[in-house]
């Protein structure tokens, strides 16, 4: 039998030569939730209170924020690119086809970086301003917590064609859209939690339009589309005109973030292609989408743990990028 004290010497220079990481949080990474502990202790609770006040102003702020993050995050990354107006060499990712006429918000973002660069300057990125924010919408709506990995810095450049191209359109097919998910490192579960939040916010006509006329291109609307539901969006989103026209992606609890999205789906009341194919045209996905319709908990807790999933998509960290002072223009 080993002698005690020597059992005990062991013990302490495993703990001695233990890693660190081991006895803190865990780390994404290089992202961390306690990156601004020291350097910004307030930024947490300014990005809070500012949105705050722009969610009570106006509801639908939270989802058009939420979005922005995911537009920006499957783009070159949680960089905050989607931020930059256009300028010298840089052609803006608010001109994409999946931003123009919808990405908004900008002024909100505006405000908490004008007021993080009062508290500590060139301290808090424009990036990890756009993960806090997202979070923080879904919470003011309803939705579920999380610690948000910090540290990220901000791009030099924006993609216009990367943000044409890498965005998953209400149209596209469900393989597609798939497809665009697994490039970014996502899974089938990512792509069905983190469609769960269409649960709050609006989508216009347009995007929408095809499947109340001609889905297939044969002049035919949409057979997975409730005929019922289907008849009442055509009195608001005509075969022209009406583009800009304001629908509820969930009806039912516009503002709540809830699980009341995919209760739709199974009802066959997705307003987006995109929506219905994940109860249609998939095993898995439609497993997924019962699982979330009868488990609120269950749902989440997977929108949370795909949420940071998805904030760690390519982050620049340490001398990669900079903290720009202004989220619309690069440092000059």
């Amino acid at each position: 039998m080993a002698h005690p004290v020597n059992f005990l010497l062991v013990v302490v220079s495993l703990i001695a030569f233990t890693p660190l990481c081991f006895c803190t949080k865990p780390s994404y990474g290089k992202l961390y939730p306690q990156f601004y502990d020291h350097s910004c202790p307030k930024a947490q609770q300014i990005v809070t209170s500012v949105l705050a006040k722009a969610v009570a102003k106006e509801t639908r702020m939270a989802a058009s924020l939420l979005r922005l993050h995911f537009h920006d995050c499957f783009v070159k990354g949680c960089d905050a690119s989607i931020l930059l107006d256009s300028s010298g060499s840089i052609v803006s990712e608010k001109r994409s086809n999946p931003n123009r006429n919808s990405a908004r918000g900008f002024e909100v973002l505006d405000d908490i970086k004008s007021a993080l660069e009062k508290e500590c300057p060139h301290t808090v990125s424009c990036a990890d301003i756009m993960a806090l924010v997202a979070r923080d919408s879904t919470v003011l709506t309803g939705g579920p917590s999380w610690e948000v990995p910090l540290g990220r810095r901000d791009s030099k450049g924006a993609s216009l064609s990367g943000s044409n191209n890498n965005i998953p359109a209400p149209n596209n097919t469900f393989q597609t859209i798939l497809t665009k998910f697994k490039l970014q490192g996502l899974n089938v579960v990512d792509l069905v939690a983190l469609s769960g939040s269409h649960t709050i916010g609006n989508s216009r006509c347009v995007s929408f339009r095809q499947r109340l006329y001609n889905q297939s291109g044969n002049g035919q609307p949409d057979n997975t589309l409730d005929q019922s539901y289907a008849a009442q969006l055509r009195t608001r989103c005509p075969k022209s005109g009406g583009d800009q026209n304001l629908f509820f992606l969930d009806f039912v609890s516009p503002t709540k973030f809830d699980n009341r999205y995919f209760k739709l789906l199974l009802a066959s009341k997705g307003l987006l292609n995109s929506d219905q194919v994940l109860f249609t045209k998939n095993e898995a996905s439609m497993e997924l989408v019962k699982k979330y319709a009868y488990n609120n908990e269950l749902f989440f807790e997977q929108f949370a743990a795909s949420m940071v999933k998805m904030g760690n998509i390519s982050p620049l960290t340490g001398s990669k990028g900079e903290i720009r002072k202004n989220c619309r223009k690069i440092n000059s």
